[in-house]
């Protein structure tokens, strides 16, 4: 019997025994080796830390099964499969659990000399591809970060790999800064955004062009169109779970802002999954992209209370939570 993590309710996990049903002739079964914690949105999912009506209300139906960063190798395939074979090391978006089965075209080979822990990001990397690509970078711009957990991590390392000049990341837990300038930020501040204004202001001529919100906190909004220059540009990228929290400031109207949302969905024939993960693993194996140290944590799937438990307590502690199994 396979094992997978679910959400059974408010607060609630478990995980379940199941076995996995015969495949199709276009599917592929994986033997998860890792599956990596979307923290952010695992624990707002997770709390129900959302509004009712909201998008969240709508897809969390329970049981939810959790995750959507799984590397594993592939252990079966359908008779019509062609793209990968047995024994290939593949990432999906497939939720945490021991086997998972996708279609073909849900899974990406992962090139050799990358290593599974490495691979376990690309989700994360994927859906802040759509940020990068939002907020529209030129040669030599500036950026603010705000928020220095994963998606902010993931944020700052695309900054720098397009060749971002100034780059910088503001979070009050001090101890997640470090980690942005092992990714390329130039400049962090340890304390919250109202509280930076005048020293990023400084250090990039009077305001980054591009302000990426990764933090999903509605409260950061405004101080992410403060800190933003005459006619920048602001990335919503931090998926808040009330959205009604989140105000305009003057600075929108006097200042000339674009404020533009990201999401993981908005793919198009330019930049999508295969394009995005092939240029990310490109970056890996250059080094141009580094992800090496920011898996903090480690549990085994059915270590699942304990890995919850230390992405809702000790989040100044974490970065990248890794369920091995």
């Amino acid at each position: 019997m396979e094992k997978r993590l679910a959400f059974t309710g408010k607060s609630q996990v478990t995980c379940e025994t199941f076995s996995p049903a015969p495949l199709e002739k276009n599917q592929v079964g994986i033997r998860t080796r890792h599956s990596l914690m979307s923290t952010g949105t695992e624990n707002i999912v997770f709390n129900r830390l959302f509004e009712a009506g909201s998008h969240w209300d709508r897809w969390v139906k329970y049981p939810f099964y959790p995750g959507y960063a799984n590397v594993g190798v592939v252990e079966a395939v359908g008779s019509e499969v062609t793209s990968v074979k047995k024994g290939d090391l593949v990432v999906s978006r497939a939720a945490h659990a021991s086997w998972v089965t996708v279609g073909e075209g849900q899974c990406v080979k992962v090139p050799e000399g990358i290593p599974s822990k490495d691979a376990s990001w690309f989700a994360l990397a994927k859906i802040c591809a759509m940020g990068a690509r939002a907020a529209q970078y030129t040669v030599a711009d500036s950026v603010l970060v705000i928020g220095a957990g994963p998606i902010g991590q993931m944020s700052v390392r695309w900054a720098h790999a397009l060749g971002v000049e100034k780059i910088a990341c503001v979070d009050p837990v001090k101890s997640r800064l470090e980690f942005a300038r092992r990714g390329g930020a130039q400049h962090v501040f340890d304390k919250g955004i109202d509280d930076s204004l005048d020293e990023i202001r400084k250090i990039t001529d009077g305001g980054p062009r591009v302000v990426v919100d990764s933090t999903g906190n509605e409260k950061a909004f405004v101080g992410a169109l403060q800190a933003a220059r005459k006619y920048g540009r602001v990335v919503v990228l931090g998926d808040t779970g009330t959205p009604s929290g989140q105000h305009l400031s003057p600075d929108l109207i006097t200042r000339g802002l674009t404020i533009v949302g990201a999401h993981d969905g908005h793919e198009d024939p330019a930049w999508n999954a295969p394009i995005i993960l092939r240029f990310f693993f490109n970056l890996l194996q250059t080094g141009r992209f580094r992800v090496d140290g920011l898996v903090t944590h480690e549990f085994k799937g059915e270590e699942y209370q304990a890995a919850y438990d230390t992405a809702n307590t000790r989040r100044g502690e974490t970065m990248g939570i890794l369920f091995n199994w």
